[in-house]
């Protein structure tokens, strides 16, 4: 393995220093230009028009897990959050000491106002696609910041939740890290030349649904771009995804595979499909260059924290391939 992947440091350890050094520090940082002479708060643009929030909110609520990467990659322990699915954890991936004391209040697109309420909160963070419907019963309860969506547009959606946080400063440091790490790997898979020329695809198995293959408007697809790394011509596309039968798994094809699954292996199908000749045929699998990676990480880990995991699972997997 190169000296350049021995060497790294991975941003999710980065990030974790910044908490540590934030807290050690009380969380100050230097505040956006339009606050001075606003007392104690300042306007935040959002997806719902512009929104008065405190300089520095203390009882922050998050409604999605990209919000909550948000909070806990700037330092901050929100005081609620929602789950994917209900009294599942909050997180995997995030530090455990950093989600001490979060209380669940409801789930993803279906919050429970009075539980939002009850934590008195000066802050709520959320997004138009989530909790449109909701907008005005939680602007009544706190100032209530919405992006627009999630999925692709988590590093903007990051600056947005650092400006409605006070910690647009911060936010430039977790930013340049990542832009650090992604140019670091790039070159460990052989430089941008090599990169473009490897075609990366995600498969995701889902039960009660039909196999996905990840295109460019998700999380995934966003950090195959930063990486500059090719795509299938099926899957080099804008949307969500592009959903196949067992029957039609040759759709998956690529130089290197990452895969995982959502709830039951043999409900998903995931058994029968890695079992099959179409998967065993796939040029990935033929290569050994298809790897299982965590669901969880890789399907809610929206921020730069799950990012930063996830070029650390790339690398760790498929990097001292490339080197």
């Amino acid at each position: 393995m190169s000296t350049h992947l021995t060497r790294r440091i991975t941003v999710a350890a980065a990030v974790t220093a910044f908490a540590v050094s934030l807290s050690a520090c009380g969380g100050d940082g230097d505040e956006p230009s339009d606050k001075a002479g606003s007392g104690t708060t300042h306007a935040v643009q959002t997806a719902m028009g512009e929104v008065k929030v405190k300089n520095d909110p203390e009882r922050v609520v998050v409604l999605d897990t990209d919000a909550l990467d948000s909070a806990v990659t700037l330092g901050i322990t929100p005081v609620g959050a929602t789950t994917a699915v209900a009294d599942a954890p909050f997180s995997t991936y995030l530090p455990e000491d950093r989600l001490k004391g979060v209380k669940p209040v409801g789930l993803i697109a279906e919050p429970n106002l009075e539980a939002i309420a009850a934590l008195k909160p000066d802050l709520i963070l959320s997004s138009k696609v989530r909790d449109e419907k909701n907008y005005k019963s939680l602007t009544e309860i706190a100032p209530t910041v919405f992006s627009e969506t999630t999925g692709p547009n988590w590093r903007a959606n990051f600056e947005l939740h650092a400006d409605a946080l006070g910690r647009t400063a911060e936010a430039k440091n977790v930013a340049a890290d990542y832009d650090t790490r992604v140019k670091t790997l790039t070159t460990a898979l052989g430089g941008p030349a090599e990169a473009k020329k490897t075609e990366f695809g995600f498969v995701r198995f889902v039960e009660g649904a039909d196999t996905r293959l990840y295109l460019n408007d998700t999380f995934v697809g966003s950090i195959f771009a930063d990486l500059g790394v090719g795509r299938p011509a099926n899957q080099d596309k804008d949307g969500f995804s592009l959903d196949v039968s067992p029957e039609k798994m040759d759709e998956a094809e690529a130089d290197v595979i990452f895969y995982s699954t959502y709830g039951d292996a043999t409900k998903a199908k995931e058994t029968e499909i890695l079992g099959g000749p179409l998967w065993k045929n796939l040029t990935a699998v033929k290569k050994k260059t298809s790897f299982k990676v965590d669901d969880n990480l890789w399907m809610l880990g929206i921020g730069y924290t799950g990012a930063g995991q996830v070029l650390d699972e790339i690398e760790k997997n498929y990097g001292g391939a490339a080197s």
